[in-house]
């Protein structure tokens, strides 16, 4: 598990947003965080769990109060309750060798009188609805709360660990929650379980009573469906009958012109419309002959008169422009230039008497029509109504000429309807027919329900029937089965008590000699030089080089807080340094030299990811000089005494103002 940030809003003394990085990088494995006491380093080791565990979490500021007043309280004085406050908690895992992310949020505000908590899960960026409802078992998966309370801990924490005798309390929890030895006995549980299940009730008469009633339920249905099967097919074979019989009096019907009888109505009131469509086109053709459509019969005539129309209004021009033709011509000829030529002169009046002499010759057409001047007008326009009178009769016509046919037709038709006395009785053979079919028909559908219907329940019967005499023949199976699980589980119990004893005391020795190793490593000189864990009674008993035990109370108060660190750092190190630690106020009670031993040697071996809450007087300008290679970030916690409230700083304090790396 890697932490990568965790943010706080308004929880206990943090105001407004405050965001830390905890992502570390190999041979950085440490966050140091400063803060003097009050501060809130306290507060930022229960916001880890509080966001992780919600109310099973260990917080040392809840004391013994219940869950809802904690989260009320730990609502930033300055902030606005209804607002509430929030802890988010980024940190990856790896399942299954892929690395999944995740970013939980825990957040609670104040509505009314009642309080209101909301716990959200994303993974992978994506909200996870499922996980988020139950986070509370998930969470037990990735981080167990017993596991988490060895790594997250604090001066108390290590101050009641410097007990040897209450230190084995703890090793013993440890080493069964977090070496797996808590899963074999839970095995072995699981199968103490598994064989009280393992009963199998006698059969009694009451379930033999039953299948044989179900048997006589059973051989009845099928009789029925049977019974109700033959005669269906009798109301089939009705129905085919009468449905012949109808087809024999529809054809009679049809040939004695029983459609168009049934019909006649539709027939005139088809013929009575044909008839108006006729009529109507008929009245527009005699509409457009009482206008100039009847000038088309005389082509000939309308051409001379379009003629003279034409010479008539040539002369009436010429007449208008004969008088002045004169002047013209002497004007025209006043006008040439001295340097043209007599020849020139003599054939231009030449040719302008011509032009004076033809003018003055249409001039003298006699109009015998006297037409108007606008003649030609008129006639074009004449030209064009009847060119349109003319499309528009041949479309009448044509129409007409199409009615007149559909008009004979429906009048064949009306004629061939027969009278209704001679098909009277064909008629009422009909009705009686198919009303006689429908009946038949409604029966058959009726019946056929009520076939699927008995199917239905001889099928459902016979289910029973059939599960309840495999559960007679499973039964005899199973008792030989249950028998046989029974034997192999109580096996696998022996064999899983005699693993649990091994892997106990494998592990009980691999930290025997880690938390020594841990313990010499730490201190500038020991008297211990040999650490034996029992299990049985509990204990934890130390000796000198001539093996005689020493009395825990030869300690000083150093030694065993020294000793405390070594059981931790001794878990962590059987347990694979897998889980970030979290170490608040480390260094009470600790000489110069065996801080500087915890500075050099522990801090950055306790695990991968180490996040250290300090003091400025137990880590010190010289303390932070010879931690620093080891440092991913560093922070300050600064408290404003005069508003209660604490904000996140980059840098220690003699590092105050750089950058997150120290």
């Amino acid at each position: 598990m890697h932490l990568h940030k965790i943010e706080l809003h308004d929880f206990g003394a943090y105001r407004g947003k405050q965001s830390l990085d905890l992502s570390v990088k190999p041979g950085r494995p440490i966050i140091l965080i400063g803060g003097l006491n009050g501060c809130g380093k306290t507060t930022l080791l229960d916001a880890i769990q509080l966001v992780l565990y919600g109310p099973r979490a260990r917080c040392s500021g809840r004391g013994n109060r219940s869950y809802d007043s904690y989260l009320r309280e730990s609502i930033n004085r300055k902030a606005n309750s209804a607002d509430g406050a929030q802890i988010a908690l980024e940190f990856s895992i790896v399942v299954d060798g892929k690395e999944r992310h995740y970013r939980v949020v825990r957040s609670w505000h104040i509505s009314g009188k009642q309080l209101k908590e909301f716990l959200n899960v994303h993974v992978d960026d994506q909200f996870d609805r499922i996980l988020s409802e139950g986070w509370p078992d998930h969470v037990e998966d990735i981080l167990p709360l017993e596991v988490a309370s060895l790594f997250f801990f604090d001066g108390e924490k290590i101050e009641s660990l410097a007990d040897p005798e209450r230190a084995a309390t703890v090793i013993q929890s440890a080493v069964h929650s977090l070496l797996g030895v808590s899963t074999v006995e839970q095995l072995r549980t699981d199968l103490v379980a598994l064989q009280r299940r393992q009963r199998l009730s006698n059969e009694d008469q009451a379930v033999i009573d039953q299948i044989r009633a179900q048997e006589a339920e059973h051989n009845a249905a099928r009789q029925e469906y049977a019974d109700r099967k033959l005669t269906l097919g009798g109301m089939q074979a009705r129905c085919d009958r009468l449905q012949l019989q109808l087809d024999k009096v529809e054809k009679a019907f049809k040939e004695a012109g029983g459609n168009l009888f049934e019909r006649q109505k539709e027939l005139e009131s088809n013929q009575k419309g044909i008839a108006e469509r006729l009529a109507a086109q008929r009245s527009a053709l005699r509409s457009l002959a009482a206008g100039p459509l009847p000038l088309l019969m005389l082509p000939q005539q309308l051409a001379t008169l379009r003629e003279q129309a034409v010479r008539e209004k040539e002369a009436d021009n010429a007449t208008r422009v004969v008088g002045v033709l004169d002047e013209r011509d002497a004007w025209i000829l006043e006008q040439l230039p001295a340097s043209v030529t007599a020849a020139a002169r003599t054939a231009l009046k030449k040719k302008l008497a011509t032009d004076r002499l033809k003018r003055e010759a249409a001039a003298e057409l006699k109009q015998t029509l006297n037409l108007p001047l606008d003649a030609l007008e008129q006639l074009s326009a004449l030209d064009e109504a009847l060119s349109r009178d003319a499309s528009r009769a041949r479309e009448l016509l044509k129409e007409s000429a199409e009615t007149s046919d559909r008009l004979d037709d429906a009048d064949r038709l009306l004629a061939g309807v027969p009278d209704e006395k001679l098909i009277k009785d064909l008629v009422e053979e009909r009705n009686a027919a198919i009303e006689a079919l429908a009946v038949a028909k409604d029966e058959l559908r009726r019946g056929k329900e009520q076939l699927e219907e008995i199917k239905g329940r001889r099928d459902r019967i016979g289910a029973d029937l059939e599960r309840a005499q495999q559960r007679r023949v499973k039964t005899l199976i199973e008792i030989e089965e249950l028998n046989r699980i029974v034997e192999y589980a109580e096996k696998a119990r022996g064999t899983l008590e005699k693993f649990g004893e091994a892997l106990l005391q494998r592990h009980i020795s691999r930290l025997e000699v880690a938390v020594l190793q841990s313990f010499k490593a730490l201190m500038r000189k020991s008297l211990i030089h040999d650490l034996r864990i029992d299990m049985d009674k509990s204990s934890l008993t130390l000796a000198d080089s001539d093996g005689e035990p020493i009395n825990p109370g030869r300690l000083s108060a150093g030694e065993r807080q020294l000793l405390a660190i070594s059981l931790l750092w001794g878990l962590a190190k059987v347990a694979g340094n897998r889980l970030p630690s979290v170490i608040d106020t480390p260094l009470g009670r600790l000489d110069s030299q065996h801080r500087r031993h915890l500075v050099d040697r522990y801090f950055p071996n306790a695990g991968r990811q180490v996040l250290l809450l300090s003091t400025d007087e137990e880590i010190d300008e010289t303390l932070l000089g010879r931690l620093k290679p080891a440092l991913a970030h560093t922070y300050t916690l600064v408290h404003d005494d005069t508003t209660f409230t604490t904000t996140v700083e980059a840098g220690y304090w003699w590092t105050a103002g750089a950058s997150h790396v120290a």
